[in-house]
């Protein structure tokens, strides 16, 4: 599958998983819920850490990930998440709110906020800088590209704590930029295509360049990226008690 040798999800993995160890420190048998999970092909190695469970909306998602062999997914909506109060050490969420209207994005960041338990941790990417808007925004059902100022300010205002906020994927800015600014000229469109894996060589050594990349921005946070990456902790506080 391409999520397995693609240098994008390559990538993506390496900027991710160091946060999730670090948000999980000290914490025993973290059971970790990621909310949107589409195939569940993240669970296959968010399990590494804790116990997890999967929340997918789409039936066809579903039915990929049974077909797989993976357990764990149940269906069902991010902005109502069918769990109690307080139950999870971590909340992931992968690329799904900026898919979603501003009510239920704050609905969806509420609800992460509610099965946390106290000091409890979100890991969230996001499609990141308005400018990089292209056909792959209308293909997703993108709403919005966030910023770290936007992004900041709807965890801020879910009651979240923000701890680590980055920008990555800088390295594929300049030519995203391009592209992406030819598909606006012309009008964008979700045009389907099957992701491919680029060659060898080519593969190769953008994954190299993301790997040292991720590194560099567990250091230093990036100042531009084409993904936004954002830990946050439920505070002490409820979110109504939060003012902008």
């Amino acid at each position: 599958m391409a999520e397995s040798k693609h240098f994008w999800f390559k990538g993506f993995r390496r900027f991710v998983r160091p946060r999730v160890a670090s948000a999980l420190t000290g914490v025993a048998r973290p059971a970790i819920l990621d909310a949107g999970a589409g195939t569940g092909v993240n669970l296959d190695w968010l399990c590494r850490y804790g116990r997890t469970w999967g929340l997918e909306r789409s039936r066809a998602g579903l039915r990929l990930a049974r077909e797989m062999g993976r357990a764990g997914l149940a269906g069902g909506d991010v902005t109502r998440l069918p769990f109690a109060t307080g139950v999870f050490d971590l909340v992931t969420s992968f690329d799904v709110i900026y898919s979603l209207e501003a009510a239920d994005e704050r609905m969806a960041l509420a609800e992460a906020w509610r099965v946390l338990r106290p000091g409890g941790a979100l890991v969230v990417n996001v499609a990141a800088l308005p400018i990089l808007r292209g056909d792959h925004s209308a293909l997703s059902g993108e709403r919005r590209r966030y910023t770290r100022a936007t992004l900041r300010a709807a965890l801020t205002a879910a009651g979240f704590d923000v701890g680590e906020l980055s920008y990555t994927n800088a390295l594929l800015v300049p030519l995203l930029f391009v592209l992406r600014a030819r598909q606006r000229r012309r009008g964008l469109a979700a045009r389907t295509a099957e992701i491919t894996v680029p060659p060898a060589p080519i593969n190769a050594l953008l994954t190299a360049l993301l790997a040292i990349e991720a590194a560099v921005s567990r250091a230093v946070p990036l100042p531009f990226g084409s993904s936004l990456l954002a830990v946050a902790r439920k505070s002490k506080r409820s979110p109504g008690d939060v003012r902008a």
